[in-house]
């Protein structure tokens, strides 16, 4: 047995192994289901399923091969609940070698997206300031965010994020209509009654014709903003497998904003354990001056609430409204809906070998430092 099999073996027993739908009974994220593993395995990862002795807390870890022969493992969204400002170093990596003997030997290391944030309490809106934030902080209209906790060492900040750190979370919790329009911007609410006003029509679909109209337009919106997309069947089967699997599984809905009949956007939602998420968006080139995007969100966002979500995730803005950052249109779109900015703690990596681990991030770090420098010649590509 190796060494790090011994250290691995002296760890005390906080994880068993469980049935996928252990994943399904809980009460975290949707990135943390049975759902999301199985669709995950035809996809390239193997699923593995946890429950947390100590708290009773499923985990859903997912494990997929690198070249020659190596595997890494990746947590999405865990482990445990989420969290504000608070961290617990001993505890993350307690579980870390906890899941080494259950990883494959040839796991390199396990990458997690943690849990923890902070959040513009104090702001009703989270529509940030026109001055600029200092180091390690966001300007919101009435308070700012701190950096959230970090795990201390052995974690290793990940050269690349999986998950988007920052968000924007809409709070649905008793809010009519009057209430959540009042919280946008004045020109999102105008864009809101302008779009239904010229006839715009939003409608949601669960079939593969809903599909197949969402990937058309995601291909236009591919190659005017220069993004990579995965293949339709992808989004084919997201939808299809969600209606298959039975008991917690979330409710994935397309909706196509049409005028005349014709799909000018659509948006693919994820509705489940009362939280809604904004998973994938996509919009074609012609009539953008009737705004089907605010129509799709605006009906999401009403749906979400009547059938009792207490919140709206929009899932991913980019980490400061600064307007040369290539997703700076982005960040407008989605901060002007008026909900509250989140910040996660971001991707942190456990090495489980060391040597190895070390040639893959550097390697890492190169990929992602050509990639962005890529963006930065393609220019501005805002929504």
């Amino acid at each position: 047995m190796s060494a790090e099999k011994g250290r691995a073996g002296s760890e005390p027993e906080i994880l068993r192994p469980a049935a996928p739908e252990d994943c399904d009974a809980g009460s975290g994220t949707f990135l943390q289901t049975g759902f999301w593993g199985a669709f995950k395995s035809e996809f390239g990862w193997k699923p593995l399923h946890f429950v947390n002795e100590d708290t009773g807390i499923p985990l859903l870890v997912l494990e997929r091969n690198l070249a020659r022969g190596f595997s890494f493992a990746y947590i999405p969204r865990g482990p445990g609940p989420e969290v504000s400002g608070s961290a617990d170093t001993e505890d993350l990596r307690k579980i870390s070698e906890a899941l080494r003997p259950r990883l494959s030997r040839s796991c390199v290391f396990l990458r997690m997206d943690l849990p923890w944030y902070m959040e513009d309490a104090d702001a009703p809106r989270g529509i940030r300031a026109s001055t600029a934030p200092e180091p390690g902080e966001v300007s919101v209209s009435t308070g700012s965010i701190s950096k959230p906790p970090e795990p201390k060492p052995p974690f290793l900040r990940a050269r690349a994020d999986v998950q988007p750190p920052d968000t924007v979370v809409l709070d649905l919790r008793g809010a009519s209509d009057e209430d959540l329009l009042s919280r946008m911007k004045p020109k999102w609410r105008y864009n809101i009654k302008y779009s239904e006003k010229k006839g715009v029509v939003v409608d949601s679909e669960t079939g593969p014709e809903g599909v197949a109209a969402f990937y058309s337009l995601y291909r236009t919106t591919a190659r005017r903003d220069r993004i990579a997309l995965h293949p339709e069947g992808y989004y084919r089967r997201l939808l299809s497998l969600a209606k298959e699997y039975g008991p917690g599984a979330p409710d994935i809905r397309v909706w196509i904003a049409r005028y005349r009949g014709e799909p000018l956007a659509a948006i693919i939602t994820s509705f489940l354990r009362g939280e809604a998420v904004y998973l994938y968006g996509a919009s074609g080139d012609e009539h953008r001056n009737l705004m089907p995007a605010y129509a799709l969100q605006w009906a999401a966002i009403r749906a979400a609430r009547d059938e009792g979500c207490g919140r709206y995730d929009l899932f991913g803005i980019p980490p400061s409204d600064d307007p040369g950052h290539p997703m700076a249109g982005l960040y407008r779109f989605k901060t002007g809906f008026g909900g509250r900015i989140r910040r996660y703690a971001g991707s942190w990596d456990y090495p489980l070998r060391r040597p190895l681990y070390s040639a893959y991030r550097v390697a890492e770090g190169l990929r992602t430092y050509w990639y962005k420098r890529a963006k930065k010649r393609l220019g501005s590509f805002g929504r």
